[in-house]
């Protein structure tokens, strides 16, 4: 009998965050502090706008200040650089966030790299990363984080279990191997990275207690790739062609939904499942730096 999984909702999860955020935005602002995002926009990329509105919205949800910094496509290097200077600088910013990509003439390293590692909302810094790999305390990088935060509130604590990531970005797959392993709370797991290089790639993701998918390939992840009762994490965001739909395109995961969900005992949904979560923990980032400051 094929069983439907469990749903596992990260739009329900993010707004739970967001409340217990909004308690602890109100206790600092109590003591005369209010935590701000400093979000960088260079240029005109549509979707990166619509990610700019969705922080700047959540910012306001939980009593946070926004500072929106729009910048035409054509800034120079030298004066986005100094526009972060600015921001380290600033004692009313607590989080700085650059949207990524920038325009081809700047170096995304060299921006990121100039972020205070103690106002890195995006856990990206080198140093940050560093931290995260030894097990010390840092912001952790937003999406790995909220995969993290969804195992364990959903009741799939990793200790113990086999994960296998599939997918081995800076982004993701990296990090949330490195927080998956530490001998912490809501971790010690066993982690294996796999990836395009990898051999018997299925035979691999079959072993899978925890399967977590970020490879960014549409619907990649069959039923017969996953074993029964498998818990599944979609970090995919895939546009794909859809006559049928409105928009002339629809959202799916790097997971073909409809067969996984039959075998697995529990499943994200694309969209709203580990999306939310990454702007949740981008604010939750940045209460804890302003709780530090």
């Amino acid at each position: 009998m094929t069983q439907q999984a469990i749903l596992i909702e990260g739009k329900r999860v993010a707004e739970t965050i967001r409340a217990e955020l909004k308690d602890e935005v109100a206790a600092l602002a109590a003591r005369g502090v209010t935590p701000g995002l400093a979000v960088v926009l260079v240029g005109e990329n549509p979707a990166s706008q619509v990610y700019v509105r969705n922080k700047e919205k959540a910012c306001a949800e939980v009593g946070m200040a926004a500072f929106d910094h729009r910048l035409p496509a054509s800034t120079p290097e030298d004066e986005l650089l100094a526009l972060i200077d600015t921001l380290n600088a600033d004692p009313s910013v607590h989080g700085i966030l650059v949207q990524l990509p920038l325009p081809k003439h700047i170096n995304e390293t060299k921006v990121l790299n100039a972020i205070a590692p103690d106002k890195d909302a995006d856990g990206f810094h080198p140093m940050n990363v560093g931290k995260m790999l030894i097990g010390e305390e840092c912001p952790l990088p937003c999406t790995p984080h909220g995969v993290q935060e969804l195992l364990v509130r959903y009741g799939h604590d990793p200790a113990g279990k086999h994960v296998v990531i599939v997918g081995r970005s800076n982004i993701v797959g990296k990090p949330l191997a490195a927080i998956l392993m530490q001998k912490k709370k809501g971790a010690n797991a066993t982690v294996t990275v796999a990836h395009s290089g990898t051999k018997d790639l299925a035979g691999m993701m079959r072993q899978a207690d925890i399967l977590v998918a970020a490879i960014g390939v549409p619907e990649f992840v069959k039923a017969d790739m996953v074993r029964d009762g498998a818990v599944v994490i979609d970090v995919g965001i895939n546009r794909v062609e859809d006559a049928t739909h409105p928009k002339g395109y629809r959202i799916v995961g790097d997971v073909d939904f409809a067969g996984v969900s039959q075998k697995a005992a529990a499943i994200t949904p694309v969209p709203g499942g580990v999306g939310p979560m990454t702007i949740a923990m981008l604010l939750k980032n940045t209460v804890e730096a302003a709780k530090r400051a």
